[in-house]
């Protein structure tokens, strides 16, 4: 990648990252990240036809040494701070999408907040809000 990221694609890293962690992208999730770039004001002006593409990258860099921090660092660098937020609600909603959250979308939840700067009561907040959307009657 030769070009900085934008806000757009970082978010969409960050939703890769929180489907990929696990060593599994499933179909429910998958298909939560392609409802909320539809659905969510964010990525107004995203073109989804870049969709594949954006996540392919994110998943090359995944895979090669330290990527995990890159990408880490490369959605801190990208996102201006008023997202950081928006991105880790972006990842709770990915892992919760299969009504249940493995311990290792966890540690990146906690990588994710440590990176970003995150206070534990927004997260609390952003984490509680999803238990409360994915409850069954």
């Amino acid at each position: 990648m030769n070009r900085p990221l934008s806000a757009h694609e970082a978010l969409i890293y960050v939703m890769v990252m929180a489907s990929a962690v696990d060593r599994t992208m499933n179909d429910r999730e998958l298909s939560r990240i392609g409802e909320l770039i539809q659905a969510l004001p964010v990525f107004d002006g995203f073109d989804e036809d870049r969709l594949i593409s954006v996540s392919r990258d994110c998943a090359t860099l995944l895979s090669g040494p330290e990527g995990l921090d890159i990408v880490l660092e490369t959605v801190r660098d990208t996102l201006p701070s008023r997202l950081y937020d928006t991105a880790y609600a972006l990842a709770v909603e990915v892992a919760s999408a299969d009504l249940s959250v493995k311990a290792e979308e966890l540690r990146l939840l906690a990588l994710l907040r440590d990176r970003l700067e995150l206070g534990k009561l927004t997260c609390a907040a952003i984490e509680r809000s999803a238990i409360a959307r994915y409850r069954k009657g």
